[in-house]
């Protein structure tokens, strides 16, 4: 299963003349909550060893601090007050990088008083930030709570999320492996711009070199395709597949699995039902969601911007569960805010619902995927310009179809349909489970792309 870790910089701050032991127990409280969220994902690194108990608020170790940072290669940037911080240190330190970065301060238990002078951390992070705006930096805020608060862990939790969403998209390789369909000119766009704008670059793949792979891979009949074609059937086993329709779509998700390591490419566009049946002698659909299931989502019918979008959600939930493009089809016969997520049989296996049987037919599979919370959206452009629509749903129940699919409820469908009718969108959209419209929304404005949320009114029709 494909992941990575992001790697986030921690550099408190505190002014010179207040006191550094308060400074030192704030450092060490918000220091011991952090560890404990997502460890598994995040590797930190303190500036412990280059500055006084890891604390900046001296001008001559701004230096050092962004010299570690550089040495580790950080993805991200943490700066919290330790009190009223030094808003030199904080904004130079920020300044230097163009990665994503976190400004946060515990909430001060009491005023100053004659006997004694207090932290002023809310005082200190507006001036900062002002600082900050001076040197063009973009920084997330949470809100002036404990580091013990929920508030806190669940801010802390999606700037990592957004963190993941920025890095990725900035260095995403996508393996462009074929043209688009000759009648599908919504699918097309700009990879020049696309490289300039986001720093996505695409790599064509020959469909003629993975049909060679594949090939190569059936005379071979080794041990590898032997296995993949026994687990294909028994997870497969509403029906009973065709033993040739079975060995290609192993022999071609071999195939196109290594073809994206090779290249360094961790998400692909895929030229599917207009040129691998010939090639191949199937449809390769099924290749979809198996890659899809070990962390490689490819987007069909060479939607490249499809592809994007499917990198960006595989982020937002932080490579913990599979996505999926799916087509919006036909509204609910019953329900005016439910709408058909279908395609023709790419979708993840391991997003199956429990009760669907799943079946291959004519190389494509067939299945209900399971109930939940979604996030749907889709990164595309016009003009130069790229815009992210996103919005946060449900699943219902409704009449059962072909292919992979799921219905899904949403608020207002009107607002949806609408947006989607008016803005430079298309049929296909990227969906993953789970609540990540906040996740997107400030990830988009890392990347100066215009947010457009599918819960706020738009362009009305007639």
């Amino acid at each position: 299963m494909y992941k990575r870790k992001i790697v986030l910089g921690v550099a408190p701050v505190k002014r010179s003349f207040l006191s550094m032991e308060e400074a030192k127990r704030q450092k060490d409280r918000f220091m011991g909550v952090i560890r404990t969220i997502r460890p598994e994902t995040v590797t930190l690194v303190d500036i412990d060893d280059v500055c006084e108990n890891g604390i900046a608020f001296s001008p001559e170790t701004v230096p050092k601090v962004i010299k570690k940072f550089r040495e580790k290669d950080i993805d991200a940037l943490f700066i919290p007050f330790c009190d009223f911080g030094e808003e030199q240190a904080a904004a130079q330190i920020a300044a230097a990088f163009r990665i994503p970065v976190l400004v946060w301060g515990a909430r001060d238990e009491r005023p100053n008083t004659f006997e004694a002078r207090g932290r002023d951390t809310q005082c200190g992070m507006f001036a900062a930030t002002k600082v900050m705006r001076r040197y063009g930096v973009k920084y997330s805020y949470i809100y002036n709570v404990e580091a013990e608060s929920s508030i806190f862990k669940a801010g802390y939790e999606k700037f990592i999320r957004v963190s993941a969403v920025v890095r990725d998209l900035r260095t995403l390789r996508i393996a462009k492996i074929g043209e688009r369909p000759s009648p599908f000119m919504s699918v097309m766009t700009d990879e020049a711009n696309l490289l300039r704008h986001i720093g996505a670059v695409t790599v064509p793949v020959s469909p003629a070199e993975v049909a060679r792979r594949v090939m190569a891979i059936l005379e071979e009949n080794g041990e590898p395709l032997n296995e993949y074609c026994a687990n294909l059937k028994a997870r497969f086993n509403r029906s009973t597949p065709a033993e040739d329709e079975v060995r290609k779509i192993a022999a071609a998700a071999i195939a196109v699995e290594g073809l994206l390591k090779e290249n360094d490419c961790s998400v692909g566009a895929f030229e599917c039902w207009s040129a691998f049946p010939e090639l191949i002698g199937v449809c390769p659909c099924a290749v979809l969601g198996e890659l899809a299931d070990k962390g490689m989502p490819l987007a069909c019918e060479t939607d490249v911007n499809g592809s994007v979008t499917l990198a960006a959600l595989r982020a937002c939930n932080l490579y913990e569960s599979a996505e999926f493009l799916a087509d919006l089809t036909i509204r609910h016969p019953e329900n005016d805010n439910g709408e058909l997520l279908w395609h023709c049989g790419p979708f993840p296996y391991s997003l199956k619902g429990a009760d669907s049987q799943a079946a291959i037919i004519d190389a494509q599979e067939s299945f209900e995927l399971r109930q939940g919370e979604l996030t749907v959206c889709r990164l595309d452009d016009i003009d130069g310009k790229y815009y992210l629509f996103a919005g946060e749903a449900g699943t219902t129940k409704g009449p059962k179809t072909t292919g992979t699919y799921v219905w899904m409820e949403v608020d207002d469908w009107k607002n949806w349909e609408e947006k989607l009718m008016f803005g430079p969108y298309i049929h296909h959209l990227g969906v993953t489970y789970g609540s990540y419209l906040p996740v997107l929304r400030e990830a988009a404005r890392y990347l100066d792309i215009e947010f457009d949320s599918a819960h706020e009114p738009g362009i009305r029709s007639l």
